[in-house]
């Protein structure tokens, strides 16, 4: 079986590596950009995720790259906690949770490519436009933009805007919480997510990612996902935020660069393939990142269409195993996902709170961090006792 991929970005490379790894050798990536660049700035793989990228054979790399997360906590913009879990091994999961950059994530993915199937594997400056192809199998994992899924949908239109946007940065300061912690702080206007994303270097320091979410001030472009702005724009909006372990106005302004990203995504699809052609990742499913679900779910539908091309089934099997369950966290993620509890507990309690279990529930909060687990596929018990998607 030959097969044609589409983009080299984590899907892409993750379903080469998968097919590689279950006995599918002939696989080729066409990739649109002359050069493959790491661009982007953090991203969280869930153990979900983590455990496909392990039974690849990547876990000392990832470990090398990578922060192991601890916990996730979320507050309000007075710093008050209003829900704290333990994430990862210390969460009962037999893989860790990792806040990784995404371009050194997707040069990790790019080297064991080179590496297991050559370096002619990857074609650079070379866009697939359509449904032609020279293979068995064409796998769309082009994006947000796919050109393949354009071609099987040519009267979609341009991704949906909700009006949103996100300011993305990283800064090099010294850890915070213990230098393994992801903290969501926010209202029912604007929220910021923070984390590291790489190891505490010789001076003491680690790269801090963040992304600040609010509603638009103004039209924001669509197609260019790597705009810069000043953080004069936007600064303002976290001045008053007050945290005792985390200078959060201070992390802000230490940024060297920031970019500006509409939050997109696009309405689930009705179908993702035909007999010869399926879509992976953010070419079948361009989700809100909400939830650390965007690269995650790319990877395990690298893995689970490896596993069905390798044990006799077709595409359709592939998408009826993921085309539901994905469109059902892209839905899940335009109501905020977990990070509704940010909303909920400003609207109970907008100047803050002495106790949070008198305005919200502690089993009320369990329930929504558990329904999006379940969701997203990512119960700890569940996910320890599946059956590998390893041929």
């Amino acid at each position: 079986m030959r097969v044609v991929i589409a983009g080299a970005g984590i899907a892409g490379l993750t379903t080469a590596l998968s097919l590689h790894a279950a006995g599918i050798t002939d696989v080729v990536i066409h990739e649109s950009v002359e050069e493959i660049r790491p661009l982007g700035v953090g991203i969280n793989l869930l153990p979900h995720a983590v455990r496909e990228l392990v039974e690849l054979g990547l876990g000392e790399k990832l470990a090398e790259t990578g922060v192991a997360t601890a916990d996730l906590t979320f507050i309000n913009r007075y710093g008050q906690v209003i829900w704290s879990e333990q994430r990862g091994l210390a969460a009962g999961y037999g893989w860790p949770q990792y806040s990784i950059h995404r371009g050194r994530l997707q040069y990790l993915l790019l080297d064991a490519v080179k590496e297991r199937l050559g370096e002619d594997a990857v074609i650079t400056g070379s866009p697939v436009t359509g449904l032609e192809h020279d293979g068995d199998v064409l796998i769309g994992a082009d994006g947000i933009r796919s050109g393949v899924r354009a071609a099987l949908f040519p009267d979609e239109g341009e991704p949906l805007w909700s009006g949103q946007v996100l300011w993305r940065g990283t800064t090099v300061t010294k850890p915070f919480h213990g230098g393994r912690s992801m903290v969501m702080a926010g209202d029912d206007v604007q929220k910021i997510v923070i984390y590291p994303i790489a190891p505490v270097d010789e001076d003491g320091n680690q790269l801090i990612n963040w992304a600040i979410q609010r509603q638009a001030p103004e039209t924001v472009p669509r197609g260019d996902w790597n705009r810069k702005v000043e953080i004069e724009k936007f600064r303002h909006h976290v001045a008053g935020w007050r945290c005792e372990w985390l200078d959060i106005p201070a992390l802000v302004d230490g940024a060297q660069v920031v970019y500006e990203y509409p939050m997109v995504d696009r309405d689930p699809l009705p179908r993702w393939s035909t007999d010869t052609v399926t879509l992976v990742g953010d070419a079948a499913h361009p989700m809100y990142p909400t939830g650390s679900n965007g690269a995650v779910q790319s990877i395990i539908d690298a893995r689970v269409l490896a596993h069905t091309l390798a044990t006799g089934g077709d595409l359709a099997a592939y998408e009826k195993e993921r085309r539901e369950k994905t469109n059902a966290i892209v839905l899940a993620n335009r109501q905020d996902g977990p990070e509704v509890v940010l909303r909920l507990a400003h609207e109970r309690a907008p100047q803050g709170f002495d106790d949070i279990d008198e305005v919200f529930p502690r089993a009320e909060r369990e329930a929504i961090a558990m329904k999006y687990k379940q969701t997203a596929g990512f119960v700890a018990d569940v996910l320890n006792e599946r059956s590998s998607y390893s041929v």
